[in-house]
Order: C-alpha cells, then structure tokens, then sequence
C-alpha cells in the first residue's frame, strides 16, 4: 500500500499582540472549506523541506530558505475507510521569511494569534497538536479518524526529542 508523503508548513511572527502564526482557508480539493496549514505532496524527487518550500511559495508567494526551516514533528494521518488518503506528514517551521502572504487558486492566507486559533474550522486532529507544536514541542504522533473521515477516532502521541 502505498502512502502518501506531504509537508506542512507554520510560519510564524510576532506581531505588537503576539505571536501569530499564518494559516490558510483551503479553496479547492482536500479540505476545501477548512483553514489548514500551508503545504501539500512531495513530488518524486523532492526532499520534504524542498516540497515545502515549494509549496509555501505556491500558496502564499512567501519565501522561504530551506535553512530557515525547522522541523517540527511528524504525523502520520489513518482514515482506515479511505485508505488512499492515508499520509505520513513531515511539519516544519519558520520565523525567517521574505514576501507578503497574497491569496493563491488554493488559499486564502490569515495571520491568526497562537492564542485564538481557529481550531473549530480546521481538521479535528489540529486541536490535538497544532498547539504544541507552536508551543515548541517536537510532535510525533499517529491520528486515525472515525468512518466520517472527519472525526478523530484515536490519537497516539511518542515522546520523541528533536
């Protein structure tokens, strides 16, 4: 069975508020409809930081130095009735970058402080790590979701250090 590899992205700033980190409500294809992280495949031939480079400059046509990116955990997502959605996800982060976030075909990007994130309009699972890894814990986890492929069914979470 093959699995998908995808890359995430949580870029971050401080702001006169607070820390805030950009995310985007998703216009088109998985997700649509729900604010997500910036990210998306790993085409053959790309290293998971690569892809997100690429895909961060894609979606928001912000740019990031691979060396700005630091990795911030992995999550390998289950959906046992859907299992071509199945995807292991590399995350990573950043606080250097250059480029004002624009709105791409797919995302509309928003700063939203870490202390008022919109966890109610994301994926389910963003509730259960979103916040600890912007708390700057290193995240390994596994999230399988319930027959809706909406709901998180199990969560499990190993203690990793960077």
């Amino acid at each position: 069975m093959n699995v998908t590899s995808l890359c995430l992205c949580y870029l971050t700033r401080t702001s006169d508020t607070g820390p805030e980190v950009l995310l985007g409500l998703k216009k088109t294809g998985f997700g649509a409809g729900k604010i997500v992280g910036l990210g998306g495949h790993v085409e053959p031939g790309e290293s998971p930081a690569q892809a997100t480079v690429r895909e961060v400059e894609e979606e928001s046509g912000i740019r990031v130095d691979p060396t700005c990116l630091r990795e911030l955990g992995v999550v390998t997502f289950r959906f046992p009735t859907r299992p071509a959605w199945d995807a292991v996800v590399s995350v990573f982060g950043a606080d250097r970058f250059s480029g004002r976030a624009v709105e791409s075909d797919e995302i509309i990007p928003e700063w939203f402080p870490f202390d008022d994130l919109p966890l109610t309009k994301m994926w389910d699972d963003a509730r259960l790590w979103l916040p600890r890894v912007l708390a700057g814990e290193y995240v390994t986890a596994e999230i399988s979701f319930a027959a809706d492929c909406e709901t998180v069914a199990e969560a499990r979470f190993s203690e990793q250090a960077a």
